[in-house]
């Protein structure tokens, strides 16, 4: 909830909309109301006016009551809006400075009643925000929604069209050799092939009664021209980054030498990252925490990819942090995920799988595991971000430490205006070029303080925003 004592200080954003509201419900509120259920949530103020410099000031609604009780009434009303997705204490009338308004707090909508959509017509009345305007929903974006909903995972889907030998049995071995080391003695090991990838789904009955691959199985041990015809758009990719800021592609699972599956991309990647931070990778070699959180973020990355998606998953090892990027958004609120290690994989038998061969037995395992092991190292924290257009999550893992003498996290995020201006300037002095969550780590920021600062610099045409086939650089203007 906002301070309404001090309401000027706000803005509509990604989280607010304000409506003035004095001729009653605006026809508007529906579009909001399903832009903010499938996002992340937000408050609707009615009896609220944005003026010209952007300030929110209240007015006084005449009837507030008799509102309420019409936008609960067209609330649960198909009609306007398909699911009603808020209990009693989401719609409040608050009284401020003399002025009655009304605050509806519609929370981020399960991914199971998604997509909210309003005026009885999916296709056309699917909205999401961005930035501080509600946008209507491309078909691709509802399909996305549509393909979470359900209750079985996208990895479940059996490929009655392909056969088993498809699967790279190079692939399983090696695979079924991590499980043998990672668990010595499991029951799965004394099975033959056929048998063990039916045990881990990678095989089920199609329609006719005959096993054929599921999506996991041709995802993780998949020829890749068979990953191809099922998802065009599948690309894995590992990219690093020289002290200089050029970028080469050291892995492309599609290349030729490369088997283009998430197992082989995973082996191949997960020694390139232990290089990287200078970390031993023999089967000798002592097992650490930081094996697994590097681990931990490889597999979660993979695991929550959404294979349909355009863009592709992107691991980017730079000078001073790891970054990992994959299509679709957070399943659960980012919070729950950070701070009580609630899970909701994307893709639930690839979880299983890789489960399998991560010889870690760390209970809470996931983003908490790899928060508190980053905080025991001395490490700057961890930077989540969430992109849409298209969705995507992004993991920064820093390699540096912490620096005590710096404000902390809490303070510097409070950081706006010419403070703030002056801090990012000053960043991209020293560092000539970065992204947003790599200006957001190194300052403090938080990632829309980032974002809205790097939009009034290119505004005064101080920094120039650069895209590539990885996202957007910023730089200052020569």
């Amino acid at each position: 909830m906002i301070d309404f004592s001090v309401l000027e200080n706000y803005r509509e954003n990604n989280r607010i909309e304000a409506k003035k509201a004095l001729g009653g419900l605006p026809h508007s509120i529906w579009e909001t109301y399903s832009a903010f259920a499938n996002t992340l949530g937000g408050l609707i103020l009615l009896g609220v006016e944005e003026y010209k410099d952007k300030t929110l000031h209240t007015v006084d609604l005449p009837a507030p009551e008799e509102m309420v009780h019409e936008f609960w009434s067209k609330v649960n009303d198909p009609r306007f809006a398909s699911v009603n997705i808020l209990s009693a204490g989401d719609v409040a009338i608050h009284e401020v400075a003399g002025d009655h308004i009304i605050v509806i707090s519609v929370p981020r909508a399960e991914r199971t009643d998604k997509p909210v959509f309003v005026e009885g017509d999916r296709n056309t009345g699917t909205y999401r925000r961005s930035g501080e305007g509600d946008c209507r929903c491309s078909r691709d974006e509802i399909q996305t929604m549509l393909r979470d909903a359900a209750r079985r995972t996208q990895d479940m889907r059996v490929l009655d069209d392909l056969p088993p030998e498809i699967l790279d049995m190079e692939s399983l071995h090696g695979f079924r050799a991590l499980v043998g080391a990672a668990r010595p003695g499991h029951r799965l090991l004394s099975l033959s092939d056929a048998d063990f990838l039916a045990e881990v789904n990678a095989l089920a009955p199609g329609v006719d009664g005959t096993l054929c691959p599921t999506a996991a199985g041709l995802l993780m041990f998949g020829s890749v021209d068979a990953i191809r015809r099922a998802y065009p758009h599948c690309e894995l990719l590992l990219i690093e980054e020289e002290p200089s800021g050029a970028r080469s592609v050291t892995i492309r699972a599609s290349e030729r030498g490369q088997s283009g599956n998430l197992f082989g991309f995973y082996a191949a990647a997960y020694a390139r990252i232990l290089a990287h931070v200078s970390l031993p990778s023999d089967a000798d070699a002592q097992e650490t925490p930081l094996h697994q959180a590097l681990r931990e973020a490889l597999a979660n990355c993979l695991v929550n990819a959404d294979y349909y998606s355009k863009s592709p998953v992107t691991v980017l090892l730079r000078p001073q942090r790891i970054s990992f990027s994959n299509p679709g958004m957070f399943r659960v609120p980012l919070q729950n995920a950070r701070d009580q290690g609630v899970s909701d994989p994307r893709n639930a038998v690839l979880h299983r799988l890789f489960n399998l061969i991560d010889p870690g037995e760390h209970g809470g395992s996931g983003i908490p595991l790899i928060l508190r092991t980053w905080r025991a190292l001395g490490f700057s924290e961890p930077v989540f971000a969430q992109r849409m257009d298209p969705d995507r999550s992004v993991l920064s893992l820093p390699l540096i430490d912490a620096d005590p003498a710096r404000p902390s996290k809490a303070a510097r995020t409070t950081v706006s205006g010419v403070a703030g201006r002056d801090i990012v300037i000053q960043f991209l002095t020293d560092q000539a070029f970065a992204d947003a969550e790599e200006v957001a780590l190194e300052t403090g920021l938080s990632v829309p303080d980032t974002e809205e600062l790097l939009k009034n610099l290119i505004d005064e045409d101080l920094v120039v925003a650069e895209i590539e086939d990885f996202g957007t650089l910023y730089r200052l203007r020569a």
